[in-house]
């Protein structure tokens, strides 16, 4: 089976393909969706807040990519009337959908699990867990519908790597796998839509920023260098693939 590492990406690899990334503002959900558009790749970029969005928006359109979107959307307060107009959305705007890059991330801060409130621990869930689920169920038939659909997870190492003060935000990610799989195991029977997901692991962004305000950068990979992998997890040379785990850097042993 092949993997991201022998696979090559095509300049038009992802040319008439429909991609939403959540969490598109900035980090690796921003990174992604400009380097899918590279690639040939109609964005919908959402996020909760609308100047990060526009910022990704222009460097697309400098990129010379082909046209985004751009939908402000707060994945912790969203409902399901939320949900059912961006569905409307997509239909009307692209009539098709081909894939979902789950890059938003729910975090507050490190503390210890005294100190952590029921109210940070449910809108960790929200985001990182119950609203891909509910987003991914809401524009399903828009993925059955694309000859070649997929469903991108982007997780954490402190999912698999569970350590003190990282609480909720670890539990809520551990939650990610066991959807994932659900999934996959529920769309058996529908070869051409399919879930995986993949665990960066430390690497250069704002959230890793904001955990480890103290470490120097240089030695980490920068965001960029996941893009390989979220591309073809993304794209036509995973077809077949579902309900896998993904670690981009290795576990510790």
């Amino acid at each position: 089976m092949a993997d991201w590492k022998s696979a090559s990406i095509a300049a038009d690899a992802f040319k008439d393909r429909v991609i939403l990334v959540t969490g598109a503002g900035q980090g690796l959900g921003a990174m992604a969706a400009i380097e899918l558009a590279k690639l040939g790749a109609t964005i919908i970029l959402l996020g909760r807040n609308e100047k990060k969005l526009s910022r990704t928006y222009d460097a697309i359109e400098a990129a010379g990519g082909p046209q985004p979107a751009a939908v402000p959307l707060d994945l912790a307060k969203m409902g399901e009337a939320e949900l059912n107009q961006l569905g409307v959305l997509i239909q009307k705007e692209f009539g098709r959908l081909d894939g979902i890059l789950h890059c938003a991330n729910g975090f507050n801060h490190l503390s210890p699990l005294a100190n952590q409130k029921l109210d940070e621990w449910v809108d960790m869930f929200r985001v990182n867990v119950a609203a891909p689920f509910a987003m991914t169920r809401a524009l399903f038939p828009l993925l059955q519908q694309s000859p070649d659909a997929a469903v991108l997870v982007l997780g954490e190492t402190h999912a698999f790597e569970p350590n003190a003060y990282w609480g909720g935000f670890s539990v809520s990610k551990a939650g990610q796998k066991n959807w994932v799989e659900i999934a996959a195991a529920e769309w058996e029977n529908i070869p051409n839509v399919r879930i995986n997901l993949l665990v960066p692991g430390p690497i250069q962004s704002p959230f890793r920023l904001a955990t480890h305000p103290a470490e120097s950068a240089e030695n980490l990979p920068q965001a960029s260098d996941l893009f390989p992998a979220m591309a073809y997890l993304l794209g036509g040379n995973s077809t077949g693939q579902s309900g896998q785990v993904v670690f981009f850097q290795a576990q510790k042993n």
